[in-house]
């Protein structure tokens, strides 16, 4: 059954590659929408910088307001997902005096880990600034260089937070697709609601030098609707590690929940090796599971592990409890909590906020 999978998903992706080179070079020579190299927020330390991405054209998604209509957040949904990805595009990154050359793979996206000549001074500034060319346009553009934003956590970060977004910051709903889906499609960063308190919970961990990662398997295309709500809601912006939704050459679907965020959470910790960490999720999918396997990989790195009761299910509620006790015997605690409130008062009696 996997072998057929297997094929299926080849041929699925040798058929969607295809498809997506023939609509490249068709707006390649009709289209008059530049091409952007929109830069993710990343992370790095003293010693390296990872640099990410995606090469897409330029797509009229109008701004958002608290009175957007229906129809005009369906279109704007629809664009974003209906992206016009750049493949194998070429991007010139400068950071100080070093370049190095970047190629975008089949769906525009590139990273890659930009090793320093030069180790950054223990005093830097936290966020650090990589500009970024486009190289071999076809056509002439106003705009060929832009800025990406990494994260360079200094000697005063006492610990770092790990976060999942979806029922987590975010009231999702994400056990219901039909309201999930109802909310991304018809909805906006305005009307996209945070759980009570995480604004203030959030900024008093963050204390403008703890940082902030955002794991989650939402997709890529809602990336400036996230970044937004954050503005809006003054939740402190941190990278956000999100997903390719798309058909690759080795899956039909994308990888599992748990596999994916597993990987970007190792990578995270591996990054500081040196930095403790909490861990923020909620009960309605894979974090507890996911988090228990954290602590067994890194232990006495993780301070404690907050999960948000966002199930009505008694059985996940005791799965999830007896996680706890497997994970308390490590000296890690794991705290299945109804609200922000909780975690912010255990966090204060921890010392780790003021």
């Amino acid at each position: 059954m996997s072998r057929w999978k297997k094929y299926l998903g080849r041929s699925l992706y040798q058929l969607d590659a295809g498809l997506d080179l023939v609509r490249y070079r068709l707006s390649e020579r009709f289209s008059n929408n530049d091409i952007v190299a929109f830069p993710y927020i990343s992370y790095g330390n003293q010693e390296r910088l990872l640099i990410k991405g995606r090469v897409l054209r330029a797509r009229s998604i109008q701004p958002a307001t608290k009175d957007s209509s229906f129809w005009l957040n369906l279109k704007n949904a629809y664009k974003r997902f209906d992206s016009d990805e750049v493949p194998y595009a070429k991007v010139l990154a400068h950071f100080h005096e070093q370049e190095t050359t970047i190629t975008a793979d089949d769906e525009g996206f590139f990273e890659t880990w930009l090793e320093l000549q030069t180790q950054l001074d223990s005093k830097h500034e936290l966020i650090q600034t990589v500009d970024l060319d486009l190289l071999d346009l076809k056509k002439a553009q106003k705009q060929t260089r832009f800025q990406g934003i990494v994260m360079v956590p200094d000697a005063s970060a006492q610990f770092g937070i790990i976060s999942d977004l979806d029922d987590t910051v975010l009231q999702t709903g994400a056990q219901n697709i039909l309201s999930m889906l109802r909310k991304v499609l018809f909805g906006n960063a305005y009307t996209r609601l945070p759980f009570d308190g995480v604004a203030e919970f959030y900024q008093a961990l963050h204390a403008d030098k703890n940082p902030i990662f955002y794991v989650s398997s939402s997709p890529w295309n809602l990336y400036d609707v996230l970044l937004e709500f954050f503005d809006i809601q003054d939740i402190p912006v941190g990278p956000l590690m999100l997903r390719d939704w798309g058909i690759s050459a080795t899956e039909f679907i994308p990888s599992g929940h748990k596999k994916h965020k597993l990987e970007l959470i190792t990578s995270i910790l591996d990054t500081y090796p040196n930095l403790p960490f909490i861990l923020i999720g909620d009960s309605g999918q894979e974090d507890p599971e996911i988090y228990r396997e954290t602590v067994r990989r890194y232990p006495e790195r993780i301070l404690a592990i907050y999960i948000r009761d966002v199930s009505a299910d008694a059985a996940r509620d005791q799965e999830i409890r007896e996680l706890a006790k497997v994970i308390r015997e490590t000296g890690c605690e794991l705290l299945l909590i109804p609200d922000t409130a909780n975690a912010f008062e255990h966090a204060k009696a921890k010392g780790w906020i003021s």
